[in-house]
């Protein structure tokens, strides 16, 4: 069983909490202030807004290309030491990832300036950002071992993953430069409280017929783990203060980064809109609390070699410390404290949407009508139809994804959006979303994957996301 404990702690411990980042019923979902935070050029009417601190913005995604719960524990008849072997070891390939993000809302406000044209927003929010490709060729080293599978070579380069926790500090504009253009960009202050990557692994790992014994194990490695922030939050647990320092490193105590991000909204005609943004165009220089491990070399060993009767003459030597030894003489294990930069994980969203149906009258508190006017509101159409596109860089290549959408307006009240997604993860992904406004009250919910429900250990995929604002339409 011993072989078992590595795969399923991979598969429980590890892929399960892994995300998914595409907030495709939130963009261009312009009854929602959070809009803006996926495309600082939404079109927008609020007079101002401000987030329920905590509860304005909350969203947990999870989602597995490669496998699910169900694929190992259902009650099929088939042995779990098969599904292990089939479905996971052999079943899974590198290019299977788990990946994505969950956020929280520290604070959001926006508010119209003293030009009707320009909104401004600013806050904080908290970010968790995970990625892992499965390791193969480690998987089946440690399943089956070596000893039958002579010459092989095991690819250490199947070892990819990233991650990150971060609070985020943001002030956007978004300015109205006639009917037919909306603008906006958002700066970026990054907080890091921790990060960890290991991205650019490279060499191998085989067996061989030995000369001096019976098998000889090659390894050439050039292998790179990336840390900061790890040991703070260690050494913080053993002392008993890891929220202090978790709430340190995240006010601005923590290594820090810039970014920005950037969108527009543009009318080809009345009822044809395109849209696009880019989110998180930035980095974060880690300079304090860095640790980097690395292996690099290569070296050939055919085990422990003990040689009599010279070995009689020091019964204390310790021949197992001796092999260790000659290996790290050959691939160095190493560790240093060098700085590093960290990329963010750059999001492109882009979309055509077509409105049609009843037009409907702005809340805004003004004699604002459609007419095409730099400081004029247009009405919204009672539905909107149309596609979206999403790309997320990630370390195997972008990560992508196509979903198309249906939006119903009832009335100032209630607002209803629809989608149908297709990815790596899933291809039957069926999202609803619903806005509610009471007053100033707004509330809404948005939810992926509906049709995994029936069974969410089988689920490959799924997403969650509501908040709670209160809105303005009246004069400043």
């Amino acid at each position: 069983m011993k072989q078992y404990t590595f795969l399923l702690a991979t598969l429980l411990g590890i892929w399960i909490p892994a995300m998914g980042q595409n907030k495709q019923l939130l963009y261009d979902f312009n009854e929602i202030p959070q809009s803006l935070m996926v495309n600082p050029g939404v079109e927008t009417d609020f007079s101002w807004y401000s987030g329920i601190p905590v509860l304005s913005g909350i969203s947990f995604q999870a989602g597995s290309s490669g496998i699910s719960v169900n694929d190992i524990f259902a009650d099929d008849g088939v042995d779990i030491n098969t599904k292990i072997r089939e479905r996971a070891v052999f079943g899974i390939n590198p290019r299977d990832e788990l990946s994505g993000t969950y956020q929280v809302e520290l604070l959001n406000v926006g508010f119209r300036g003293t030009d009707p044209d320009i909104f401004y927003s600013l806050g904080m929010y908290h970010e968790g950002d995970a990625i892992g490709y499965w390791f193969q060729d480690y998987a089946i080293l440690a399943y089956e071992g070596n000893a039958d599978r002579l010459n092989q070579r095991f690819d250490l380069g199947h070892l990819k993953t990233r991650g990150e926790m971060m609070n985020v500090f943001h002030f956007g504009i978004n300015k109205r430069v006639n009917s037919e253009l909306t603008i906006g960009g958002r700066a970026k202050v990054y907080s890091s409280i921790f990060d960890f990557n290991s991205t650019r692994n490279k060499g191998y790992f085989v067996t061989t017929e030995g000369q001096n014994n019976i098998l000889a194990s090659t390894i050439d490695a050039d292998m790179q783990l990336r840390t900061s922030g790890i040991e703070a939050l260690r050494d913080a647990q053993d002392e008993g203060n890891l929220g202090q320092t978790i709430l340190k490193r995240g006010l601005l105590g923590g290594n820090l980064g810039i970014g920005v991000d950037l969108g527009f909204s543009y009318h080809l005609n009345e009822q044809t809109v395109f849209t696009a943004s880019v989110l998180d165009l930035g980095f974060v220089y880690h300079t304090n609390d860095v640790k980097t491990y690395t292996l690099n070399g290569s070296a050939t060993v055919e085990g422990i070699e003990i040689i009599l009767p010279d070995a009689l003459a020091d019964p204390n030597r310790d021949f197992w410390q001796d092999l260790v030894d000659e290996v790290e003489t050959f691939v160095p294990f190493e560790d240093n404290t060098d700085g590093y930069i960290a990329f963010r994980p750059t999001k492109l969203n882009a979309s055509l949407r077509y409105d049609f149906g009843e037009q409907q009258a702005s809340r805004v508190a003004c004699d604002c009508g459609t007419a095409p006017r730099g400081g004029s509101f247009r009405s919204k159409f009672a539905n909107s139809v149309g596609g979206q596109l999403y790309m997320i860089n990630r370390p195997r290549g972008p990560q992508s994804a196509l979903s198309a959408f249906y939006m119903r307006r009832l009335g100032n009240a209630m607002a209803v959006k629809t989608t149908y997604t297709v990815d790596k993860f899933t291809f039957t992904n069926v999202g609803l979303g619903l806005n509610l406004q009471a007053g100033p009250v707004n509330l809404y919910v948005l939810a992926d994957n509906l049709l995994a429900y029936r069974n969410l250990a089988d689920s490959r995929y799924a997403s969650l996301q509501f908040g709670l604002n209160i809105i303005s339409w009246g004069r400043n």
